[in-house]
């Protein structure tokens, strides 16, 4: 009776053994064979910004090397919120990713009740692109520097007021650190949106903008918009008779926005590296250079550790300014 009982456990011991088995060996084949359908790249924002651009260079190419279509899912809202939770409670399998932007390492802080944590809930892809904003003027704005500028606002006790695109945007947290950096009396003027700000600042309704080079560059090239300077280390290749903040003279001034690839925790580290591997390669084709030079954004791609990184710093960065200033949302 003994035996007959042991037998039996070794055989029902044999057969969960021959499922697990199984099973790894199942999910294994499934990565090795990854894509094997439709990919959805979730877009925060809405089509024909930056981020949306960025995302269709990347599906476009992918749809090609992998012969599976990868389609850009716009879902806007909630400061890109709403998109990064969607991706964030999706299965970790490799067909649901989402795009992410400087604005969402703002998010973390300024952002109440999150329900998703950006570096806890998603496993970064790769840092796809880096764009600085550039300082533009209204022409009737009797400066043609920063040292200009500087010494123009030191003027007015009320300060030069410069737009953004709403509290907590990286237009709002630009002027905030040239302020804090440089000194400056400045005031603030939220809109609900960029292309407000940008009406205003060529109508002269107020003095000066932190804008992206693909919202500005036409209205620079028209003459209805002065820059004075980027805000990143080099000068930009889009705008490249523009200073730098630095060489302005705004001692350690930097800030640039950027745009970035995640899933959701969970998803296999192989998935993870050939999604790495490949979008890294779209992003040195001399094409993809091009296309996202005239949208004012230079290619990145780095390692997922490397974005890790990237993302951690610039949430502990934000953080810091924002307590610092005291920047609220209400």
């Amino acid at each position: 009776m003994l035996t007959q009982r042991r037998q039996l456990l070794l055989q029902l011991a044999s057969l969960g053994l021959a499922a697990q088995t199984g099973s790894v060996l199942a999910q294994s084949t499934a990565i090795t064979r990854y894509p094997e359908r439709q990919i959805r790249l979730l877009c925060p924002f809405a089509p024909a910004g930056g981020v949306d651009l960025t995302a269709r260079v990347i599906a476009q190419k992918l749809s090609q090397a992998w012969g599976q279509t990868v389609v850009v899912d716009n879902k806007p809202g909630a400061n890109g919120m709403i998109a990064v939770d969607l991706a964030a409670k999706s299965q970790p399998d490799g067909y649901t990713l989402t795009m992410i932007s400087s604005s969402h390492s703002v998010n973390v802080t300024l952002q109440g009740n999150h329900s998703y944590n950006l570096e806890r809930d998603l496993v970064p892809i790769t840092q796809a692109t880096t764009q600085p904003y550039v300082l533009v003027v209204n022409p009737a704005l009797p400066v043609k520097s920063m040292a200009d500028l500087r010494a123009l606002a030191r003027t007015k006790p009320e300060g030069l007021t410069y737009g953004s695109s709403g509290i907590g945007g990286f237009s709002h947290l630009a002027g905030a650190l040239l302020a804090t950096q440089a000194g400056l009396n400045l005031t603030h003027v939220p809109y609900k949106g960029g292309s407000l700000a940008m009406n205003d600042v060529i109508s002269g309704q107020i003095d000066m903008l932190f804008s992206t080079i693909l919202q500005s560059h036409g209205h620079i090239m028209s003459g209805r918009l002065k820059p004075l300077a980027v805000t990143s280390i080099k000068r930009s290749a889009t705008l490249p008779d523009t200073p730098t903040m630095q060489e302005a003279g705004v001692t350690g001034y930097e800030m640039s926005g950027w745009y970035g690839v995640m899933a959701p925790k969970g998803t296999p580290a192989p998935i993870i590296d050939k999604l790495n591997r490949e979008i890294v390669r779209i992003l040195k084709l001399p094409e993809t250079r091009e296309r996202l030079a005239r949208d004012g954004s230079d290619p990145v791609g780095n390692s997922s550790a490397e974005f890790g990184a990237h993302i951690n710093s610039e949430v502990n960065r934000w953080a810091n300014l924002i307590r610092d200033i005291g920047i609220r949302t209400e």
